[in-house]
């Protein structure tokens, strides 16, 4: 495609793309926040309105979640991916502050902000001008994220074109080349076949030898394997353990008023 073709498509979309990328782009960090916190939640509420109340999904939280690798655990409909939108700044709450102790990802393998009638390099190319990269950079990381992807001739297509598993590929490859102090994870080493997804294990592993994550999984052997503590969500309450097969246990069964209720208790 010519750039002026390409360039008329860009600005014709740019609106909706730079809405969902630029808003995932960082949410920073903030002197109030010590060295060994994470994030930080300070009289946080979020709720929404439905036709009868409010459903909340953060009730006057204020928690700090300490420099660990930490899951978020919560059953469905508790606002696990209302927290990370929170967290990487997509969405704001109706009261209170979050900080973070450093720039914070997008969700990794996030593909709800590609462009459908763009290919994927051209969406790898507009995510890398969204973060001001110079053309050395830029034709590093698109040959990066092609390697890494293995689309072959589905790089240079249009991602309308893309099953589900290689936009997840192309998602969580173009999450990868852009560091971050934190990374948002969502379910993402399980995109692609068997051999890929060793690949994913693999280029996540590397991951956490440079930043820490937050993630949501519904695979309690990836919760056991990468994170030193668990955030409990539900009913717009929070609570941090690091104690991991309670948290595992009292997610399972769904009764955690009653089992953190006992746990304070016995710890005290």
């Amino acid at each position: 495609m010519n750039l002026i073709k390409y360039f008329k498509k860009i600005d014709r979309l740019s609106d909706s793309i730079t809405n969902s990328i630029h808003n995932f782009k960082k949410y920073g960090n903030d002197d109030d926040v010590s060295d060994n916190t994470l994030i930080s939640l300070k009289q946080v509420t979020k709720f929404y309105r439905t036709t009868h109340h409010k459903k909340f999904i953060l009730n006057d939280i204020t928690i700090d979640l300490p420099k660990k690798n930490i899951a978020v655990l919560g059953k469905n409909g508790a606002g696990k991916s209302t927290l990370f939108r929170l967290l990487a700044g997509a969405e704001y709450p109706n009261k209170g502050q979050i900080l973070v102790n450093g720039s914070i990802s997008w969700p990794v393998g996030l593909t709800g902000a590609f462009q459908p009638s763009l290919t994927g390099r051209e969406n790898v190319l507009f995510a890398c001008r969204i973060y001001c990269l110079d053309d050395d950079s830029i034709q590093e990381k698109i040959n990066i994220i092609k390697e890494f992807t293995e689309l072959g001739a589905f790089f240079d297509m249009p991602v309308k074109k893309y099953s589900n598993g290689m936009r997840a590929r192309l998602g969580f490859a173009l999450s990868l080349v852009f560091d971050f102090d934190i990374y948002l994870v969502d379910e993402i080493t399980s995109v692609g076949d068997a051999v890929f997804r060793q690949k994913a294990d693999e280029a996540f592993k590397k991951l956490l030898d440079k930043a820490h994550v937050v993630m949501v999984s519904h695979d309690m052997s990836n919760i056991k394997k990468y994170c030193a503590g668990v955030l409990l969500l539900f009913d717009g309450m929070v609570y941090y353990t690091e104690d991991i097969d309670f948290a595992i246990h009292a997610y399972k069964t769904g009764q955690y008023e009653k089992l953190i209720s006992k746990k304070i208790l016995t710890e005290s």
